[in-house]
């Protein structure tokens, strides 16, 4: 073990004396899974896709839903070979499993009690087919990224679940999710062209393929016999049959899709329909292939506020005749939890208890269109009576995209924004029915009746267009008399729905656990009977999700219902969502932030020193703690602004010991020296690995690592730069425009060392007085620091005394805040800006306060670019935004940067954080990896003249991942607008025509070679 490893026990819960919880998991998990299940899975599929310590089971032990089941081992499957051995084994061993991928479903779905296999990892990829009429997706892939496919097609999927950036294809078609505007048009089950499945049994089918019934009539004829005999019964039974037709004109996801043995004429054509909606219990759906609809590019919007929700509902079918794509209902719960949305108007929070909203979406083709949709939509409005209770309610049609997309983020917010204001200890519940249209103001009311007469409070949004609802149910699952009183709610809401409004129990969400018990209630003996016969003939020895659809027991939704014991008010309000986990660097390494809730929620059920909670512990440093990129991606994505970041650098304090928290603090009070040192060490490392290559410094830092701790000693990478020059341009502070601050990172690493040319602080000086507004570099800026370096490590005393020392500089150098402070790294502008504030104290809060910091990108692209002449320009240039300019909302500029630098410009689709972090990347090189793997992949795939960033240590990060030489746009930016005739050290014509001997095959430049040094100039 390292010598500085640090002790575990910092990062267990507060509260020595709690008592364990009902729910927790077991002293004899503490192992993880039970060593001869693990053996034989191991030798099924090798020891690298086998999860089997306690800390995989608890941490895929959670979904989006209410419930939790701990699984005894979690396998990722590869790929078919492995999805059939995984089914041959659980076959022949009698075993249940359960395909997971997202793990954003609200019911249960994505939960197992022994197998559990994740799907998620290896199952990305998108082909768009016919110039984007079709598309061909694997299950693993987000609703959103298929979409960001299909854009440039102009066309886009019929499903659009309010979680698209995070559900994926596999989940939406086995749940049949809808969502603002699918309806029963446009959802899964009529735009799914084809589907490749994988039986129970290990038989692969492709509907799609012309043969499709020839091979299951090969490889399944019982089965085969089985539909076809089922088909003739439901089409022998006319009454059934019309229920059957009945049930599916409004929205409805629970139970078995019948209507599929009514459309589909053969075996496989029936199999397309079935899997549709079959919630994970018929096969392994590998591969969907859909038909897609037009992208309706012009939308207005209008968010009307009405007294009630029955008036707000009432007004629904009047929208909807006009044209509307999508009216969706929100009441004055929903609305008032929203303010706590980033971007929602914050007097929200004054509107009456009892109002409801409407948010009427209009979308068409172009512009004409639209004023027609519009025009006939306001002749609706204005026969209503609307309310104006807050200023920020203008009860009008819109066509700015951003106060629409603020609407629209609100609103697909709901569950998580209410989920985040329920009360401290109480799980969610999450509803969905379906009523006919016309009946919806009449099904408003009588839900708000019922909520009464038991005693809850609920939430209520839907697609009202639809006659869709969704309401939330807050509970403590570890009361008896709140379980009675949710068990007795259910029925009573159930039996509302199927009696007096002949509704759908769940029109979006699917059955899964929770109304299970419910499907003879809604559908009658005879189908729920034949739904039964056809899980009989898919999967005879149920091995795929026992109890999810289909449980006789008529408790089975209140069994496995979780707590949520406190754990840290950070990140209490979670809601367990998983909209954080596709933007996470670490999710395909370690744990994301919704796991590494879960595995804290975990500890704090278990007694103090429990053998369970020392495990966790134990796996938690590395696993949650060393491998957070901290940088807070997932507080973008969380709807409520959860920063999973904020709790790691909390626990990254704790483990401190006195002695590290005093040279942390030493370091930043003395940080000139080390500043010099650090340049030295970088010049050092270079030098070394140029002449004795790679393995003398990697063997050197590979040594320290193991002796120190790899959380502290950097690993040597070959991409590392030489040192930067110490001394900085020279610039006048009289006629200055701007105070131009080089961050401590580029004070210390150089540029690519393959690209010549000037330094970034000569750069931004000669770009700046190119355009006529000089900066002015302080003689003092050596020393500081935005202490970022100490704040992402958890270094508080560090980070307070180097936050204050560089506010009060700043102040200074400013002249009291006349000037902008501009920052030439989007994570050190993002430091200085917000994430010091914490760090001060009265005073320096007070002189933060007058200052105005800019990211250079925000100074280049709004204060240099207008009064620059471009030159000349690259063909080609591929950008990564970081997660520090999405944070500040900068990221626009880096494209519009580059556009001028290059004639196209690419933002790749799986562009994310590169979790270099600083140094991140250096102590966890494998983070930085994982991070990438999917944009490196995108990158490499074709040759770009420029790879551009703004941030020294994510361009650095880049490189590793890519082989290509990233670099600053504001060079770039430098080269295009340099003056023709004036010689400096030359830049080559591409960037990968220097790649290195390696690294792939050398591509040709593209652009022309430069006549002087400096390209092409486009007025000579």
């Amino acid at each position: 073990m390292p010598l500085l490893e640090p002790k575990p026990d910092p990062l267990r819960p507060d509260g020595h004396g709690r008592a364990p919880r009902h729910d927790r998991l077991p002293d004899l998990l503490a192992r993880g899974t039970p060593s001869r299940l693990r053996e034989e899975l191991t030798a099924v599929l090798g020891r690298e896709k086998v999860l089997s310590r306690v800390s995989d089971l608890v941490r895929y032990a959670s979904d989006a839903s209410p419930y939790r089941f701990v699984p005894q081992v979690v396998l990722v499957a590869e790929d078919l070979d492995d999805v059939t051995a995984i089914l041959a084994y659980a076959h022949g061993k009698g075993r249940g499993l359960v395909f997971r991928a997202a793990g954003t479903s609200l019911n249960g779905q994505a939960q197992g009690e022994d197998i559990l296999v994740d799907v998620r990892r290896h199952w990305e990829g998108v082909e768009v087919l016919d110039g984007g009429a079709r598309v061909r997706v694997r299950p693993g892939t987000t609703v959103a990224r298929v979409n960001a496919a299909l854009a440039p097609y102009g066309r886009v999927l019929g499903p659009d679940p309010a979680s698209a950036a995070a559900c994926t294809v596999g989940g939406v078609v086995a749940n049949n999710a809808s969502g603002m505007t699918a309806g029963t048009a446009r959802g899964a089950y009529r735009t799914v062209a084809s589907l490749t499945v994988v039986l129970p049994s290990g038989t692969v089918v492709d509907t799609g393929d012309p043969a499709a019934d020839e091979v299951l009539a090969r490889a399944e004829p019982k089965l085969c016999e089985a539909l076809l005999d089922l088909k003739a019964r439901i089409e022998a039974d006319a009454a059934l049959a019309a229920r059957i037709r009945a049930k599916h004109r409004i929205k409805n996801t629970h139970g078995y899709r019948l209507d599929a043995f009514l459309d589909g004429a053969t075996p496989a054509e029936i199999l397309r329909g079935l899997m549709v909606g079959s919630q994970g219990t018929f096969g392994f759906i590998a591969e969907v292939v859909f038909d897609t609809l037009p992208l309706d590019r012009a939308v207005s919007a209008a968010l009307l506020l009405f007294p009630s929700l029955p008036a707000a509902a009432a007004a629904v079918p009047r929208f909807t005749a006009a044209g509307a794509l999508a009216v969706e209902l929100m009441d004055g719960n929903t609305l008032r939890a929203c303010v706590q949305v980033p971007g929602t108007p914050a007097d929200w929070a004054e509107l009456p208890r009892d109002c409801a909203a409407l948010l009427v979406e209009l979308r068409a083709p172009d512009a004409a269109a639209l004023d027609a949709l519009e025009w006939a939509a306001v002749e609706v409005l204005d026969t209503l009576e609307t309310i104006a209770p807050v200023p920020s309610v203008a009860n009008a049609f819109t066509r700015r995209a951003g106060t629409i997309a603020g609407y629209r983020k609100a609103r697909k917010a709901f569950v998580t924004a209410v989920g985040g204001s329920r009360p401290p200890g109480t799980t969610l519940i999450t509803e969905d029915f379906a009523v006919p249209p016309a009946r919806l103001a009449e099904a408003c009311a009588a839900l708000l009746d019922l909520q009464a007469e038991h005693g809850f409070t609920t939430a209520v949004a839907g697609h009202a267009a639809h006659g869709n609802l969704h309401f939330l149910l807050a509970f403590d699952p570890s009361s008896p008399a709140d379980v009675e009183r949710y068990a007795a709610f259910m029925d009573a809401f159930c039996r509302m729905t199927v009696e007096r409004f002949d509704g759908s129990l769940k029109a979006e969400h699917a059955t899964g656990r929770n109304l299970a018990p419910y499907l003879e209630l809604e559908w009658g003996p005879r189908a729920t009977e034949l739904m039964w016969r056809t899980k009989q003939a898919i999967d005879p020895h149920g091995v795929l999700a026992p109890r999810v659809v289909l449980d006789r027991d008529p408790h089975a939704h209140l069994r496995g219902l979780k707590s949520v014991p406190a754990v840290e008010p950070l990140v209490d309000a979670c809601i367990e969502c998983g909209f954080c986990e596709p933007v996470c660097p670490s999710r395909d390494l370690t744990t994301t932030p919704r796991q590494r809730i879960v595995l804290r929620r975990e500890m704090a059920r278990q007694g103090h020193g429990s053998r369970v909670e020392d495990a966790l512990v134990a796996e938690y440093g590395y696993d949650a703690v060393d491998t957070c990129a901290v940088d807070g991606s997932c507080a973008t994505a969380c709807p409520v602004g959860i920063d999973t970041g904020e709790l790691v650098k909390r626990l990254r304090q704790l483990r401190h010991s006195p002695r590290e928290e005093r040279t942390a603090a030493l370091a930043a009070r003395n940080f000139a020296a080390v500043e010099r040192a650090a340049r030295r060490a970088v010049a050092a490392a270079h030098r070394s690995g140029g002449v004795a290559g790679e393995r003398l410094p990697r063997a050197v830092t590979g040594a320290l690592r193991r002796v120190v701790r790899p959380d502290l000693v950097p690993e040597w990478l070959p991409e590392l730069p030489d040192a930067a020059p110490e001394a900085l341009p020279a610039t006048d502070r009289a006629g200055a425009a701007a105070v131009y601050y080089p961050a401590c990172v580029n004070r210390v690493l150089g540029g690519p060392g393959r690209l010549a040319g000037p330094s970034l602080p000569e750069a931004v000086v000669a770009l700046s007085a190119r355009a006529g507004r000089p900066v002015w570099i302080p003689g003092d800026v050596h020393g500081t620091c935005c202490a970022t370096i100490w704040t992402s490590k958890g270094y508080a005393e560090g980070a307070a005394v180097m936050a204050r020392r560089i506010v009060e500089a700043a102040w200074g150098w400013t002249g009291g805040g006349l000037l902008p402070l501009v920052v030439d790294a989007s994570s050190c502008a993002l430091g200085l800006g917000r994430e010091v504030v914490p760090y001060l104290d009265g005073r320096t809060r007070e002189l933060h306060g007058e200052l105005t910091v800019y990211d250079s990108l925000v100074w280049a692209g709004d204060h240099l670019l207008p009064g620059l002449t471009v030159r000349r320009t690259v063909r080609s240039a591929v950008v990564h935004p970081t997660c520090s300019m999405e944070r500040l909302g900068v990221g626009d500029r880096l494209a519009a940067l580059a556009a001028a630098c290059a004639d196209e410009v690419v933002v790749p689709v799986d562009a994310g954080c590169c979790a270099f972090a600083g140094d991140r990347g250096l102590l966890h090189p494998e983070l930085t990896e994982a991070a990438t793997a999917r944009e490196a992949a995108e990158v490499a795939a074709r040759g770009f003249d420029a790879y551009l960033c703004a941030n020294r240590t994510c361009e650095i990060g880049m490189e590793h991942a890519t082989g290509r030489p990233y670099r600053s746009v504001l060079l770039e930016l430098e080269r295009a607008t340099r003056p023709c005739g004036r010689r400096r050290r030359p830049f080559p014509a591409t960037a990968d025509a220097l790649r290195p001997a390696g690294r792939g095959r050398p591509i040709l430049p593209l652009a022309s070679p430069p006549d002087d040094g400096q390209g092409l100039c486009r007025d000579s």
